[in-house]
């Protein structure tokens, strides 16, 4: 499995925007779908984004679309979460998360994906 490191969080007012990179290691990064989830105390952990091996399929949660967009270069073997028109309830830690799948299928659940993050922390202050 693709170990992997997210980075760019921090603290923005509401309407600001960040982007987090999701840094994976070793030869096998292209051969990933990654996802992006995110948690606050007390809550589960909620999908927020999927891309799949190749860029060319994505999707989001509704509560980030037209907001969100995911990326990645495989070549640079990392990925990207870019954020705009940040809210306070997008205040979480935010997870990368890789699963080994070259097909055209999407995952949306924490239990599809086997690798994870350390977590980077987002901050939206209204």
């Amino acid at each position: 499995q693709v170990q992997l490191v997210e980075s760019g969080g921090g603290v923005v007012q509401a309407g600001g925007s960040l982007r987090l990179s999701c840094l994976g290691s070793g030869h096998t990064f292209s051969l990933h779908a990654l996802g992006w989830f995110r948690q606050t105390p007390g809550k589960e952990r909620e999908f927020v984004a999927f891309i799949n091996f190749n860029g060319a399929s994505t999707d989001y949660a509704e509560s980030v679309k037209g907001r969100f967009t995911v990326s990645r270069n495989n070549a640079k073997t990392t990925a990207y979460l870019e954020m705009n028109n940040l809210k306070p309830e997008d205040t979480a830690i935010y997870y990368c998360a890789g699963k080994r799948d070259v097909s055209r299928s999407y995952y949306y659940t924490r239990a599809d994906f086997g690798s994870w993050g350390q977590g980077t922390q987002v901050t939206v202050s209204s």
